[in-house]
């Protein structure tokens, strides 16, 4: 047994020296990739160009995402993750090859095999952490790690996660929202939800085309979730300008939408996201909740930077919430900070079969 241990630590000392580790923040929307010793070095939409027509990958992240809705049939851009998880194997597959891939660009190493650790969201199935284990290592990960979501966003605030003391993580992403207490390093009690960012996004598309008989794209709706989206009434009117296709006429046009329409049209899933979040504040455990009240709500990923989205959780939770800094790469630093401290951290990582026994 301890001659298999030391020729593993041989062939990972051989690997460390031709390949960078890295960790994944493998969202729905967007992809972060953490480089061990320096920091963040790839942050690109998830999406992926394929041809129909010879199943070939044409574009991967931001050139992807430019033929969103650009492209003739046969090329389709799709997201290979749905609300956070593996939905097309082989095209995350290809995803995760060509992150991989670009963060070795340099090295000019053919076949790189590094150790990463990837973000999952909380509470998915077995069968769903094996999907993107699997695909991690098609792609030429020699080991893989898998940190959940909320635990990696707390990591990334810096909170104490391993010590005896509730702090309370709501990470809002593309396709999930995790609501999660953390205490002793790991996860207390948690919701994950299948409403974010993008569900913001599609609230803006069916209210618009209900209120105003126009049919917009994903990219107008998101454009102006964030030049004028809010969770609670602004100081200045804001209004800009949507075009789309008149549903009745056939014929484009153009529209003033204000601030006030947008924070119609996100109500709904702004009261589910603030509904989970107070079912987890009254399952918790007193003791937890008497820090919580004095550390209060930690808000992380894209989705928090909606405008007067923590103010309206502290006025309807009666805890004071925060938005942490740099909240869109919370995860992925959470899961950088465990790949540089792997020793000490390890036990914040979910159980797998690739994980070596603690020291």
């Amino acid at each position: 047994m301890k001659k298999q241990l030391n020729f593993k630590n041989i062939i990972d000392k051989f690997f460390s020296y031709f390949s960078n580790d890295i960790a994944i923040d493998l969202g729905t929307a967007t992809s972060l990739v953490y480089v061990k010793g320096k920091g963040i070095v790839i942050n690109e939409p998830s999406v992926v160009a394929i041809n129909q027509k010879t199943g070939q990958v044409l574009a991967i992240g931001e050139e992807a995402k430019k033929m969103v809705g650009r492209t003739p049939a046969y090329i389709v851009a799709t997201r290979p993750l749905v609300d956070g998880v593996v939905s097309d194997f082989e095209v995350t597959e290809q995803m995760l090859k060509y992150f991989i891939e670009k963060v070795h660009k340099r090295k000019f190493i053919i076949g790189p095999r590094p150790r990463v650790i990837i973000g999952i969201p909380f509470g998915v199935t077995e069968v769903e952490k094996k999907a993107v284990q699997d695909a991690a290592k098609n792609a030429g990960a020699r080991e893989v790690f898998l940190i959940e979501e909320p635990m990696a966003a707390a990591i990334g605030a810096r909170l104490a996660v391993q010590e005896p003391g509730g702090n309370f993580v709501v990470d809002i992403g593309g396709g999930t929202t995790e609501v999660a207490v953390i205490s002793l390093g790991g996860v207390v009690i948690a919701k994950s939800l299948r409403a974010a960012g993008d569900r913001l996004n599609q609230d803006i598309i069916d209210f618009v085309e209900q209120e105003y008989k126009l049919l917009i794209g994903e990219r107008g709706a998101e454009e102006a979730k964030i030049r004028i989206g809010s969770a609670c009434d602004l100081k200045d009117k804001k209004e800009i300008p949507l075009r789309g296709r008149n549903l009745i006429t056939g014929l484009p046009e153009e529209i003033l939408i204000s601030d006030l329409d947008i924070r119609k049209a996100l109500q709904k899933t702004i009261k589910q996201i603030i509904t989970a979040i107070k079912t987890t504040v009254e399952e918790t455990p007193p003791e937890l909740l008497a820090d919580i009240m004095e550390k209060g709500i930690c808000l992380a990923g894209g989705g928090s930077l909606l405008r007067g989205l923590n103010v309206l959780i502290q006025q309807e939770v009666k805890i004071p919430t925060k938005l942490i800094e740099d909240p869109v790469t919370a995860v992925a630093r959470g899961a950088g900070l465990v790949l540089e401290n792997l020793d000490e951290l390890q036990e914040v990582l979910t159980e797998t079969e690739n994980l070596a026994p603690p020291k």
